[in-house]
């Protein structure tokens, strides 16, 4: 079965798994979605992830949720950019995410950061996710 959103699913998989309380959640791997977790480990959002080889030429990308007072670190997590509406924005007219306290996730020529460490680096890009 071919899947639209593959980002889209990784992110309801992070987000179901925070709410069901898992330490690792999986998912299929992909360049993006490696990128998309960095820059969620690099802002402390995840403990950090693995990619696994699973055979037969394919690999997945485990996940380690972070978790603080029992409370998972990630409040909410919501897809922008999608396959059927794709959201661009210039270093000028890149929105802030509850006036800084959450991050966009964008992906630039320079390749997939957070929206202030594009903005110091003077690009823009596809506005892909939205984290707090």
């Amino acid at each position: 079965m071919s899947m639209n959103d593959p980002l889209g699913d990784m992110l309801t998989r992070i987000r179901n798994g925070q709410q069901a309380g898992k330490e690792i959640v999986e998912c299929p791997f992909s360049k993006l979605h490696e990128n998309v977790c960095n820059v969620l480990k690099d802002e402390g959002f995840i403990r950090g992830y693995e990619i696994e080889d699973t055979g037969n030429n394919k690999k997945t990308l485990a996940i380690q949720l972070k978790y603080s007072e029992g409370r998972g670190v990630i409040r909410q997590i919501d897809r922008v950019s999608k396959p059927g509406r794709r959201v661009y924005s210039g270093v000028k007219a890149m929105p802030r995410f509850l006036n800084g306290l959450g991050i966009l996730v964008v992906s630039t020529p320079r390749g997939v950061m957070a929206e202030h460490k594009a903005r110091a680096a003077n690009v823009g890009g596809e506005v892909l996710c939205q984290v707090f």
